[in-house]
C-alpha cells in the first residue's frame, strides 16, 4: 500500500542555497545531530537533541541536519519536533533530514521536515565500485537510475534538495561526473562530495572539486559541499582546501564527533576562517562566542567531552604550563595566543602551575591570592615550590598557601 506523504509547499530558494561558487559567503551545515550522533557514545534522546538543536541554531549555522528519519520512529519524531520548534522563524536554519535513495526514505524525510519554514531533503547513494559491488550489489546504471528517481521525488516535496555520492573520493572520476550530472538534471540544488572514509590529502580533495566544476554541465548554478571524515586527521585541512576549489558549503560537527574518527570540527573551521582572513576572505554567520558553550552543552548530552588538547574548545586550548610561555602570556597574551579565549566563548586563559612553571607565574598567582612577596621571599617560596612540583602533579592554591610558611608573616596582602 502506498504511503500518503504531506506535500511541503513549494518555496523560493533559500538564501544559503542561492550562494554561488563565486560568493564569499560560506554555508555552515551542522551534522552533529545526524552523523555526529551515529558515533559510539554519542546517542542523544529526543529532549537532548531538541536542547542541542536550539543551541546549534543560536550558534548561527545555516543548515541543521536533524537526523535520519527512516532510522527509527524516535528519530523521525525528533526531527519533526526540531522542525516545528527550531525551524519556524525567519532567522531559523534550514532543517534537513537524511534519506537513502529509496522511496520510503525520501517520504519519511519529507514527513519529518514538513513543519519547517525552510526544509531540506538530503539524499545519498554510494557510487564507488567497491560500495556498489560489496554493499549495494547494483550496477552503475542502476545507481544512476536510483539517484535520478530519488532526487526527482524529493523535489516534489521541497525545492531544496541535496545529493551526496557516498565514497565520492574513491569513485571513478568519469562515473562521478555522470552521477553529478544526473543529480543536477533531476533537480538537486546542492551537491556534496564526501570523503566518506577520510582517505584524501588536501590536494586530492580540492582536485576532485575542480574536476567536476570543469566537466559537469550546469554545475555553475549548484552549491558544492564538503563533508570530510578525520580518519587520517585531515578532515579540517581537506575542508579548507575545498574552499579554494569553489566549495561554499562545509559540513561539520561540534567537537568533531562522528563516525569512527569523526567529522571536520565546526569550531576549528570557524576559527580558521576568522583568524586567517588574510588567506581566507570569506564571510559566515557563526556566532564565535557560542562555540565553547555549544561544545560544553554537547559534552553534557553525550558520554564524553573533547580531548584536553582539542583545538579551540579543549581544556588546554588556552592553558599555559611552561615557564617561558607563562611569562610571555603574563606580559602580553599575543605572545602565545593567536586568538583571545573570550572570542570563542572561553571565560579566560589559565596558567597551570607545575614543575615547568617559573618564578613569574608563581609570583603572579600569589599576587592574585593576595600575597605580595619580596624578591628574597619569592626565591625561598619558589625553592619549596619546585621541590613540591617534582613530587606532585597537580598543585592547588592551598598548596601555595602552605608553601609560604615564614614568609606569610611578612607578606603584605594587596588592597583590592
Amino acid at each position: 500500500m502506498s504511503v500518503k506523504v504531506p506535500t511541503i509547499p513549494q518555496q523560493s530558494p533559500s538564501i544559503p542555497s542561492a550562494v554561488s561558487p563565486q560568493s564569499e559567503r560560506i554555508i555552515f551545515f551542522d551534522t552533529t545531530l545526524r552523523d555526529g550522533e551515529q558515533s559510539p557514545g554519542c546517542v542523544m534522546y529526543g529532549p537532548e537533541k531538541l536542547r542541542m538543536a536550539h543551541q546549534i541554531a543560536a550558534l548561527g549555522v545555516d543548515v541543521l541536519e536533524a537526523g535520519f528519519a527512516i532510522a527509527s520512529e524516535g528519530d523521525s519524531e525528533s526531527i519533526r519536533t526540531i522542525a516545528r520548534e527550531v525551524g519556524t522563524s525567519a532567522c531559523s536554519p534550514i532543517i534537513a533530514s537524511l534519506a537513502r535513495c529509496k522511496r520510503g526514505d525520501v517520504e519519511a524525510a519529507a514527513r519529518s521536515v514538513e513543519p519547517a519554514i525552510r526544509p531540506r531533503i538530503h539524499t545519498f547513494l554510494s557510487t564507488s565500485d567497491l560500495h556498489l559491488a560489496a554493499k549495494l550489489n547494483i550496477t552503475r546504471e542502476q545507481a544512476i537510475g536510483q539517484i535520478s528517481e530519488s532526487v526527482a521525488l524529493a523535489r516534489t516535496y521541497t525545492d531544496d534538495v541535496e545529493f551526496s555520492p557516498e565514497d565520492a573520493t574513491r569513485t571513478d572520476p568519469d562515473f562521478l561526473v555522470k552521477v553529478c550530472e544526473a543529480a543536477i538534471q533531476a533537480g538537486a540544488t546542492t551537491l556534496n562530495l564526501p570523503d566518506t572514509v577520510g582517505y584524501c590529502l588536501p590536494q586530492d580533495y580540492a582536485g576532485m572539486f575542480r574536476m567536476v566544476r570543469e566537466r559537469v554541465p550546469g554545475i555553475e548554478n549548484i552549491v558544492l559541499s564538503a563533508h570530510c571524515h578525520d580518519d587520517l586527521g585531515l578532515a579540517v585541512a581537506n575542508t579548507i582546501a575545498a574552499l579554494d576549489a569553489g566549495v561554499r558549503q562545509v559540513e561539520c560537527a561540534i567537537n568533531g564527533i562522528g563516525e569512527r574518527a569523526g567529522n571536520a570540527a565546526l569550531e576549528e573551521i570557524a576559527a580558521i576562517l576568522i583568524t586567517r582572513r588574510d588567506q581566507l576572505p570569506y564571510e559566515h554567520r557563526i556566532n564565535m562566542k557560542q562555540l565553547y558553550p555549544t561544545s560544553q552543552m554537547l559534552s553534557t548530552c553525550i558520554s564524553f567531552g573533547p580531548a584536553p588538547n582539542k583545538a579551540i574548545v579543549g581544556a588546554n586550548a588556552f592553558a599555559h604550563a611552561a615557564g617561558i610561555h607563562q611569562h610571555g602570556v603574563i606580559a602580553n597574551p599575543l605572545t602565545y595566543e593567536i586568538m583571545t579565549p573570550e572570542s570563542v566563548g572561553v571565560p579566560s586563559n589559565s596558567l597551570v602551575l607545575g614543575k615547568h612553571s617559573g618564578r613569574r607565574a608563581l609570583e603572579h598567582r600569589l599576587i592574585e591570592l593576595g600575597h605580595n612577596l619580596s624578591h628574597a621571599e619569592l626565591d625561598a617560596v619558589y625553592a619549596r615550590f619546585t621541590e613540591l612540583a617534582d613530587r606532585k602533579k597537580t598543585i592547588y592554591d592551598q598548596d601555595l598557601i602552605r608553601l609560604l610558611k615564614p614568609e606569610m608573616a611578612t607578606a603584605q596582602p594587596l588592597t583590592r
